[in-house]
């Protein structure tokens, strides 16, 4: 490549790379991704039309529901000799069993001449390699920890403040649910169970305790008073649902504050996107919380992998995407609607909305950064937990004592 060419589309400045759009004429490239949401769409449009700017053709593959629905249908269409041009992974370790067997592009000399090692902090950049080797494009830095709530909400029930402990936010669901509102808007998905565990286990565990449970595999620290107390703690949030929560997407959980129905969401801040695309305005109509507890932000993010093609024209298709995502311009456009932050450091974030600057300010500081599990962990451990988490929140007699021994036996039984 000979450099970037600048291009404009609409209010949005798009970064491309240094070819003519007559150059690049026939870089079309079929992209599968799970974003459906209203947010998630408006995100997606923000990075087809940098992409299509740059004088790509973006073909557009967005499979409804959750990377747990769309994964499997893109892994099976890569090993199947059928595969998109681009396919979306959560950044970490899901993209692993596929670069080992020589079925994703490996873009170490894009990102040795673009830079990317500059442009990103050392635990994303090694979360995009795989023995050595880089394989992922990623496009945003997701908080997984948040707390939204309805400022609507809290006013009608008489909640002031913000909870900044675990007694302050009980006592606030008591007042929502007082008020005959729900307290908590729940997706009873294992992942979204999991998400909401997490977060739990981040804030008032600590990230001591965290980083032992999910980094280090430790089954003491799984067995101990502390993890199961956080266990208590989730177990008690089961008062707080409503009936319908069952299997309910996390955008119909988000609609609920939006609508006024519901208190509090856990959620990661692609809950923001939803927020966003309603016009609701952070700090304003609803707030963020990183917390109760310790005000860490828990690092995650998406990636996108490129599956191994045998024509030129598609493999420049592909250089092409992954410049447009890696780019400054293409970043900022994607993350203001995404609700999620760029995963570039040299990025003016200083338009971002008010939930967006906590997390920035998070972020500065080295000592409140994690990764998330995916990043972490095997994903093997990852899904059993996932579904153990979902058992014990569905089975009110299951105790916080049972439940950590079985989550120490999944780790027991992985190594």
């Amino acid at each position: 490549m000979r450099g970037l060419l600048m291009a404009l589309v609409g209010a949005t400045a798009l970064i491309a790379v240094g070819v003519t759009g007559a150059q690049a004429e026939g870089k079309r490239a079929e992209v599968l991704h799970w974003w459906t949401s209203g947010g998630e769409a408006a995100a997606v449009r923000e990075l087809a039309n940098a992409f299509n700017a740059a004088g790509g053709q973006w073909v557009d593959t967005a499979i409804a529901g959750s990377g747990s629905t769309a994964r499997p249908i893109g892994i099976n269409r890569i090993i199947g000799g059928n595969p998109p041009t681009a396919m979306q992974f959560n950044t970490g370790t899901q993209m692993n069993d596929l670069a080992q067997q020589g079925l994703l592009r490996t873009l170490d000399d894009l990102a040795k001449e673009q830079d990317w090692k500059s442009a990103l902090t050392p635990a994303f950049y090694n979360a995009i390699q795989y023995q050595g080797h880089i394989y992922g494009a990623p496009i945003n830095d997701h908080g997984q920890n948040w707390i939204f709530y309805s400022k609507a909400v809290f006013q009608k029930a008489g909640v002031t403040e913000e909870p900044k402990t675990w007694d302050e936010m009980f006592a606030a669901l008591d007042k929502i649910k007082a008020a005959g509102l729900i307290p908590v808007a729940v997706g009873g998905q294992p992942w979204q169970l999991q998400s909401m565990f997490n977060s739990i286990l981040l804030g008032e565990g600590g990230k001591e305790l965290y980083s032992k449970v999910w980094k280090d595999l430790d089954t003491d620290a799984v067995k101990s008073d502390k993890f199961k107390h956080v266990a208590e703690v989730f177990a008690k949030l089961r008062n707080y649902q409503d009936p319908g929560s069952p299997n309910r997407d996390w955008n119909v959980a988000t609609g609920m504050l939006i609508d006024g129905k519901a208190g509090i969401q856990f959620m990661g801040d692609w809950a923001k996107g939803e927020f966003i695309h309603a016009n609701m305005v952070a700090d304003k109509d609803f707030g963020c919380i990183l917390g109760p507890g310790e005000s860490n932000f828990m690092m995650g993010g998406d990636i996108f992998v490129f599956p191994v093609l045998k024509d030129k024209t598609a493999t420049d298709a592909q250089t092409l995407l992954a410049t447009v995502i890696m780019s400054k311009e293409g970043q900022l456009a994607f993350n203001s609607k995404k609700g999620s932050v760029p995963v570039r450091l040299d990025v003016d974030t200083s338009k971002l909305d008010a939930c967006a600057q906590k997390g920035l300010t998070a972020l500065k500081d080295p000592t409140r950064q994690i990764l998330a599990p995916d990043v972490l962990t095997a994903q093997d451990i990852v899904q059993t937990e996932q579904d153990l988490v979902a058992q014990y929140w569905t089975t009110p007699s299951m105790t916080a004592d049972q439940f950590a021994t079985q989550f120490a036996q999944v780790i027991e039984q992985a190594k």
